[in-house]
């Protein structure tokens, strides 16, 4: 275990604060889902062949059976035998010299090894000519167990179930998953200014927007949150924070974590038990992100209230540790930095930008600046994040550098 860093006069690295919160990672349970409500859930089992895949030697095209010795021999024309729907029971070729019509998905006929499509025939008088001058022994089947045996892993638990892996589940027979059971999550908004999304706002206020983004983005990653506020009143935050703390284990604060005369929040959860672990982190944007626990450990993310800042932490930290608590190992995304970019403070930067990604397959990253950390229009306009690291000033164009995307390109 780290030990602990007073932060009332140090800001800590970017590098400090990731050992941190992996540090004090959390371990989720599991539970059973129904198939069906397990899009975006995190696999806690490995998914296992019941049977051969395919299960047998499957016809891929429409058309007939053959065996393919005849056709070497001259013949061209095949009296066909019978026909074989997807769905049936197997059937046998009587005669070497005739073919069994096949559909898409059946079981290919014994004593047939290869399949003619119907656009390569023609077929008069019950009989199938072809009328290409060449094929392949064993074409257009889909061979017993080929893509996997029965037996065999066929996906790895600890990653998130998408519709490839709800297919796969399907088809093993599973009704039902084993899945990481998610922490209960509330997203708190704190301050004055801040008025329901519905309202019309005074000259000095503005709409909670954050929380509902956040929502948004933990949604995503199978984290179902709740909503809550706390006005810039230390005694209704004594009140309030600590039902918060009985009735989640993760809380997600926007704003209250600065320095202003109104930034009530590390204190009150100090009040309330909770251990600050760090506060202030070397970056731009974003450096007063607060992140702490109690003795419950439940965790306590206090994100700065600008919308910037707070996608920045959001991101880059807590993606991070909640990829630590589920045991997924970071996989970094790489881009190709596209434009000059000087950066004089001694912090490590954290660019807004768009993504380009061009013929031979490389990507590159253009840089947008915004208008500081409260533009949060400009999140619209850019993909992500560049990761640019501290003690450096200048970024030239064609340096590889960290992204972290927040938007998915279709």
């Amino acid at each position: 275990m780290l030990s602990e860093v007073d932060m009332n006069t140090t800001f800590i690295t970017y590098e400090a604060a990731l050992a941190i919160l992996e540090a004090h990672k959390s371990v989720f349970a599991n539970e059973v889902r129904p198939l069906e409500d397990c899009t975006g859930a995190w696999l806690a089992e490995d998914l296992i062949a019941d049977r051969d895949f395919p299960p047998f030697d499957r016809v891929t095209m429409d058309g007939i059976a053959i065996v393919f010795a005849e056709y070497e021999a001259g013949r061209r024309t095949f009296p066909i035998e019978s026909l074989a729907p997807a769905g049936t029971s197997q059937l046998s070729l009587q005669d070497s010299g005739h073919c069994i019509e096949v559909m898409t998905g059946a079981i290919m006929p014994e004593k047939t090894d290869t399949v003619i499509r119907y656009e390569d025939l023609v077929i008069t008088d019950n009989s199938a000519t072809i009328t290409v001058d060449s094929l392949r022994f064993r074409q257009n089947v889909h061979f017993k167990g080929i893509d996997i045996l029965k037996g065999n892993r066929i996906v790895r638990q600890g990653g998130a179930i998408s519709s490839a892996e709800i297919n796969i589940a399907a088809a093993v027979g599973k009704s039902t998953l084993l899945v990481k059971k998610m922490p209960k999550v509330v997203i708190i908004s704190t301050g004055d200014e801040l008025i329901n999304v519905d309202a019309i706002p005074k000259l000095h206020q503005i709409r909670r927007s954050n929380i509902y983004g956040i929502k948004n983005t933990l949604k995503e990653w199978g984290l179902k949150a709740d909503l809550a506020h706390l006005p810039d009143d230390p005694a209704e935050m004594k009140r309030i924070i600590p039902q918060l703390l009985d009735s989640y284990e993760v809380l997600i604060f926007t704003g209250g974590v600065s320095k202003g005369k109104f930034d009530f929040l590390p204190e009150v959860l100090e009040w309330a038990g909770v251990m600050k672990l760090f506060h202030k982190i070397q970056q731009r944007p974003g450096k007063p992100f607060w992140f702490g626990t109690n003795g419950s450990h439940k965790k306590i993310f206090a994100l700065p209230g600008n919308p910037v800042s707070s996608f920045v932490c959001l991101y880059v930290y807590f993606q991070f540790w909640l990829k630590k608590s589920l045991g997924v190992e970071e996989q970094p995304m790489y881009v190709i930095l596209d434009k000059d970019v000087s950066f004089q403070p001694d912090l490590i930067y954290f660019l807004e930008a768009n993504l380009e990604s061009r013929a031979d397959g490389s990507l590159y990253a253009n840089p947008i600046e915004g208008n500081g950390s409260g533009d949060f229009a400009n999140l619209v306009k850019t993909d992500g994040f560049l990761v640019l690291p501290q003690y450096k000033s200048k970024f030239k164009k064609g340096e590889v550098y960290r992204f972290v995307p927040y938007r998915s390109k279709f």
